[in-house]
Order: structure tokens, then C-alpha cells, then sequence
């Protein structure tokens, strides 16, 4: 069971940083749906409800989204669905359910890292960068591969660009964590490839835009698979190869079409 000790809402980011520093064991929240499973104690955790963080934003050549956005407002934001097809959406549509979708926070699951993430998986084939307090702005595909530092992750920034996308995964029931999860985006010059719960984090992969199927499949095929209690590597390797498939299919129909 989680026992909170001390509870603060932060009034700035200046504050809340200065709090998470104080002691390893305080905790920024965000929508707790991981946390609250945790059977540990917390001497002061931090509300960040207080400072704005739940908007997201469209300017000219990027759009913002605040670290305390649900990932209902992603999947039902029409700036995120004109700007990247359904990609965003379809990798949140199938994540537990609405109410847990209601709650948990972009920033929470960027900042995890989870290896289960389809989440991660999907934002990493956009030109994506995470905003934090102290380290500034990096880029999630090098954030992603980073060691956990004690930070206040604020805002996810997506560049804007012409862009053909595509989500897929394998679930063995509607709301377990993916087996494999696969995103594809294919801009004017290259794929980019990212294929996540491999049991691992996601890894992302750029290859040129004249690669076929083919091609492209045994570029995937060098980044590691593995056994897990989910699936063997042999299936998820399987898994690759009908993913493969499948988004390209769709990708170049959708070009045909446009």
C-alpha cells in the first residue's frame, strides 16, 4: 500500500524542483495510476494540479503539451489527430479504459520510460522533445535511453511536419500490456520505425524512404527481441514481420490516396 506522509501543491516549478530535491524519496504525482500500486512510503509528495501544465497548444512550427495533460485529452484532441493522423490515438485508445485514461498524465508515462509503454513507442517516430525543469529541452529518442535523474518533466514539444503515420500492436486480451507494440512515420526523406515492449524500452530505428518491406524488415530484425512471460522472442520476431507488412501496405496506400 502507498502511504503519502506529507502532501504539497506546488505554487511554481522553482518550488516543487526545490522540494524533489530535497529528499530522494519525494514524489512528484501525476495521475498515480502506476504509483498508487506501489507498496512503499513517501515522505512528501508534489502536486503539480496548480501550475498550468494541462493544456495543449498548437504554434506555428510545433505543438506543446503540458506534462499534466490525460491521455484522454490526447486521444480526443483534434490538434494532435489533424497534425498526426491517428497515430496518438491509437496508440492510447486501448489502454485499460477511459477512466483510467482520465487521470493518468503524458507526463508521467514519458517520464517512466516504461518498456511496456505504447506510449513511448508511438511519440518517438515524431520529432519529439521533452522539456525538463532542470536539464532543459532533449530529444525523447536520447531521453528515452537515459538513466532515471531526479527531474520535473514540464512539457512534450512535437514538430510540425508533413508526415504519413501508423500504430499497431499485439494484446492477448483488450486491456493487458502489449506483447510488441510498432509505430511508423514516413516523411519525405525517411522511415522512422520505433518497436517498443520488446520486453524492452522502445528503440527507434531511421531508415531511407526508398527501403521496401523487405528491406525494411531486416533492418528490425538487428534490434533485440526477447522471451518474457508475454511472449517468446520467436513470436515476437513474427510479430515484426506482420507489422512490417501491414504499415507499409497502409502507407503507401494512403500516398496512392492523397
Amino acid at each position: 500500500m502507498l502511504h503519502m506522509q506529507q502532501y504539497v501543491k506546488a505554487s511554481s516549478l522553482d518550488e516543487a524542483y526545490t522540494l524533489l530535491m530535497k529528499n530522494r524519496n519525494h514524489q512528484i504525482l501525476g495521475g498515480m495510476q502506476w504509483l498508487k500500486m506501489q507498496d512503499r512510503v513517501v515522505p512528501m509528495a508534489i502536486d503539480l494540479q496548480a501550475l498550468h501544465l494541462d493544456e495543449i497548444k498548437e504554434q506555428e512550427d510545433y505543438i506543446e503539451i503540458g506534462a499534466m495533460c490525460t491521455l484522454r485529452q490526447l486521444e480526443t484532441s483534434p490538434i494532435l489527430l489533424k497534425a498526426f493522423g491517428t497515430l496518438i490515438q491509437d496508440s492510447i485508445k486501448d489502454i485499460v479504459g477511459v477512466q483510467f485514461r482520465n487521470t493518468a498524465t503524458i507526463g508521467g508515462s514519458l517520464y517512466s520510460r516504461f518498456g511496456f509503454s505504447d506510449i513511448l513507442t508511438a511519440f518517438m517516430v515524431l520529432d519529439t522533445s521533452v522539456v525538463l525543469y532542470h536539464q532543459g529541452e532533449i530529444k525523447l529518442s536520447d531521453y528515452s535511453k537515459q538513466p532515471y535523474e531526479r527531474d520535473i518533466l514540464t512539457h512534450i514539444r512535437i514538430r510540425k511536419e508533413p508526415l504519413l503515420t501508423k500504430f499497431l500492436c499485439m494484446r492477448k486480451s483488450a486491456t493487458d500490456l502489449s506483447v510488441l507494440n510498432f509505430a511508423i512515420a514516413k516523411t519525405a526523406t525517411n522511415y522512422r520505425i520505433a518497436i517498443g515492449a520488446r520486453p524492452k524500452r522502445a528503440e527507434l530505428v531511421v531508415l531511407p524512404v526508398s527501403y521496401n518491406d523487405k528491406q525494411i524488415e531486416e533492418a528490425l530484425f538487428a534490434i533485440e527481441l526477447a522471451d518474457n512471460m508475454r511472449g517468446s522472442k520467436e513470436y515476437r520476431k513474427a510479430l515484426v514481420h506482420a507489422f512490417v507488412q501491414k504499415s507499409y501496405t497502409a502507407l503507401q496506400e494512403e500516398a496512392t490516396c492523397r
